[in-house]
């Protein structure tokens, strides 16, 4: 064996100790908006969640903050109101749970989603041909998926859903998965004078930017008279918790009232950016017979299109909301 593999570089090492030992907190990039170090922000919401207790299941956190897995609950049998209410709370609580191995029925499903609201009906996507009150996605090597943005379901409505359940009919072999972000963490993370900025600022949102294809020319005056354009603030607190949730997407947001368009998107891209902070996230593996149950104020999400052409068919009820407010 040759000698130079032993050899040592004669180097100096001038570090004593850990480049992180003295930094305060989060540091900014330089010549960049972006900024690393610990996401202090989420330590004590990370604290709390880590001390509750279930008394009907138990629970699998995905994240410090945002996503939990409940095992105990088969939801193939009727459950008692007290399992129902516990289940809503821990929805508050992790924004996003996930159940695995429910062989439900679509019947089932609506059953269970009817449960926590009335559901919704989804104007421009396809339902399931027995239960319209399911959406469902149907993807293979004709249809790709293009949910792949970070975006709060339909908030080109004046009142967005409250939350949904999608549960997985056939997933891929491998890809599909699903992300979720903690959209009170994104708001925290903004520094303050962004968020002085933002806090009375109001966003328009138009089902145009996302559906305009479904539309058939001839109806476009009437479905644009049923769904106007609408108008949320950008900071909405959480209509149960109070907590101030940043409320804005690339998919439906069409720009800032009151601002001209340049700088408008400007600041919407830079908000939509902090949705993108992975320790903000969890990020769920779809197994058949899976289900994911968000918040929709508390999270958006977003579905990795790295699976065509094979098949991902996953199917959606949504629960109704109220009209998202600041204050």
């Amino acid at each position: 064996m040759s000698e130079t593999l032993h050899q040592k570089e004669d180097i100096e090492i001038l570090a004593s100790e850990d480049p992180g030992i003295g930094l305060p907190g989060r540091v900014k990039l330089p010549g960049y908006s972006r900024t690393m170090g610990p996401q202090t922000h989420l330590f004590a919401e990370r604290e709390r969640l880590q001390g509750l207790k279930w008394q009907h299941f138990d629970v699998q956190q995905l994240s410090p903050t945002v996503g939990a897995e409940l095992i105990g609950v088969d939801l193939t049998q009727e459950l008692p109101q007290q399992v129902i209410d516990e289940i809503q709370q821990a929805l508050w609580d992790y924004k996003v749970i996930f159940f695995r191995d429910q062989p439900i029925t679509s019947e089932q499903h609506v059953n269970f989603a009817s449960q926590f609201g009335e559901l919704e009906i989804h104007p421009f996507l396809p339902p399931n041909t027995e239960t319209p009150e399911l959406v469902r996605f149907e993807k293979n090597d004709k249809a790709g998926g293009y949910e792949n943005q970070w975006h709060h379901d339909v908030t080109w409505r004046n009142t967005p859903s409250r939350g949904a359940i999608l549960r997985a009919v056939e997933v891929p072999p491998v890809g599909g998965d699903t992300l979720f972000v903690d959209a009170h963490a994104a708001y925290g993370g903004l520094d303050q004078e962004t968020k002085d900025l933002i806090d009375d600022l109001v966003a328009t949102h138009d089902f145009f930017r996302a559906f305009a294809r479904q539309v058939p020319d001839e109806k476009k005056k009437e479905i644009r008279e049923q769904y106007p354009i609408v108008e949320h603030p950008v900071v909405i607190n959480h209509y149960q918790t109070g907590k101030p949730l940043l409320y804005v997407n690339r998919i439906f947001v069409t720009g800032i009232k009151g601002w001209e368009q340049k700088p408008s998107f400007e600041l919407l891209d830079l908000l939509c950016r902090e949705f993108e902070v992975l320790e903000y996230s969890c990020r769920f593996r779809w197994e058949p017979n899976s289900i994911a149950f968000w918040d929709n104020q508390a999270v958006q999400h977003y579905a990795t299109s790295d699976y065509s052409p094979h098949r991902r068919v996953m199917e959606r009820a949504s629960i109704k909301g109220t009209q998202p407010a600041r204050g």
